[in-house]
């Protein structure tokens, strides 16, 4: 995959959460996948990626998704295949419809002030809207270790507020589903100020941390879940 295109699926701290694109790419059978939905679909990054499968994809998010999307996947050329809808990740107003369902980083903002009960009912809401054998696609920012937690208090505005999930309770979150896998990633990569730190401090993830540190410290979950 080319850079310029796996940064527009992405969007930001790149090489660390491509690791989940990596995962999902090699671990679901494309071919008998026809529709999905992205869930906080802002930028519109994932549900790109599905449109380029040839995947017809909607695009949500509370509101405005299109205007805020739109253009990245004209850019593409790949419209006609994605639909654009307002859609409440706690009421999700579909049943047993989609193949796929995939996130990136939403759980944290939905369950804001401790609201760890929301993010049960949007798990739940995913579970309703997939087809029996659907699978969803997640990747979501850990709590990590007690130096993150500091650092995001300090230096992110919304650090105090954001409910970071455990790994514990991604396990708790998935138990409806079938079977589901969990992979952690990531240590120091979300701490560069920019784009080339984070970059740099992936590549150093790569070569050491991720595999001396504990999974407790990593701040990045991704993996699949199958009804």
């Amino acid at each position: 995959m080319i850079k310029e295109l796996r940064k527009d699926i992405i969007q930001w701290d790149v090489k660390a959460w491509s690791k989940a694109l990596n995962f999902w790419e090699k671990n679901v059978n494309w071919d008998n996948v026809q529709n999905g939905l992205e869930l906080g679909g802002r930028e519109g990054g994932l549900s790109l990626w599905l449109a380029l499968k040839g995947k017809e994809t909607i695009c949500s998010d509370l509101s405005n998704v299109e205007n805020s999307a739109g253009a990245l996947h004209k850019k593409y050329n790949i419209s006609s295949l994605i639909k654009y809808q307002d859609i409440d990740a706690t009421n999700i107003p579909y049943e047993n419809f989609f193949d796929i369902i995939v996130f990136k980083s939403i759980l944290g903002g939905i369950g804001r002030n401790n609201h760890y009960e929301i993010q049960q009912q949007v798990l739940g809401q995913i579970y309703k809207a997939l087809k029996p054998g659907g699978k969803l696609l997640f990747a979501e920012n850990l709590i990590a270790s007690s130096f993150h937690q500091r650092l995001r208090k300090k230096f992110t505005g919304w650090g105090e507020a954001w409910r970071y999930v455990s790994i514990k309770e991604m396990n708790d979150l998935l138990k409806d589903f079938s079977s589901f896998t969990l992979k952690t990633t990531g240590v120091l990569g979300t701490f560069g100020r920019n784009e080339g730190q984070r970059n740099f401090l992936s590549t150093m993830d790569e070569i050491l941390f991720n595999n001396v540190c504990p999974e407790n410290w990593k701040y990045i979950v991704y993996g699949i879940a199958e009804k």
